[in-house]
């Protein structure tokens, strides 16, 4: 179990950094939404390349984000009957799901994605926009995003397999979202 258990340290340290990348892209987002707005209005003038760069951090908040909130436990999920269980009924049902649905799923869009990426790749795929951006490197993230899901999926499956071994302990309680 400590092989594995060294695994999961090191992709929920790699998806530590991503989240980090991620929380300083929220931030540059805002900036680049910001200033293309000032420039637009101040000086009528603006870029495309601009508003999809934009519109590229957005996505790679999205697809890289997704696996940094699932290392937190702050993902999506149905509580009504996750609530009602106990903690090892939950640590059963988070081994269960994420074996069954979220690591299958996140391989399968993976896959049908790649063909999506390397197609655009191969030709050098353009922005049709005017002083718009390379396209493929941003459909690059999309079939990356999902592995790194499934990555974190691994990870979670190792660590419930050890809390529910005795191995670890684990701090997997969800919290219903004060709204």
């Amino acid at each position: 179990m400590r092989p594995l258990l060294a695994l999961s340290q090191a992709i929920d340290k790699l998806n530590e950094k991503i989240g980090t990348i991620c929380n300083l892209l929220v931030l540059l987002a805002c900036l680049v939404s910001a200033g293309n707005a000032m420039i637009r209005y101040a000086f009528s003038s603006s870029s495309n390349g601009w508003l999809e760069a934009q519109w590229y951090m957005f996505a790679i908040l999205v697809m890289f984000g997704s696996s940094y909130t699932f290392k937190r436990n702050e993902h999506v999920r149905v509580e009504i009957l996750y609530l009602m269980l106990s903690e090892r009924g939950q640590l059963w049902l988070d081994l269960i799901c994420t074996l069954l649905f979220l690591i299958p799923a996140c391989l399968l869009l993976a896959y049908l994605s790649w063909p999506f990426f390397y197609q655009s790749y191969s030709v050098g795929e353009m922005s049709g926009n005017a002083g718009g951006l390379i396209r493929w490197p941003i459909k690059f993230v999309i079939p990356s995003g999902f592995v790194m899901l499934a990555l974190q999926g691994v990870s979670e499956v190792i660590k419930r397999i050890a809390a529910l071994q005795g191995y670890v302990t684990i701090d997997a309680k969800y919290e219903r979202p004060t709204q």
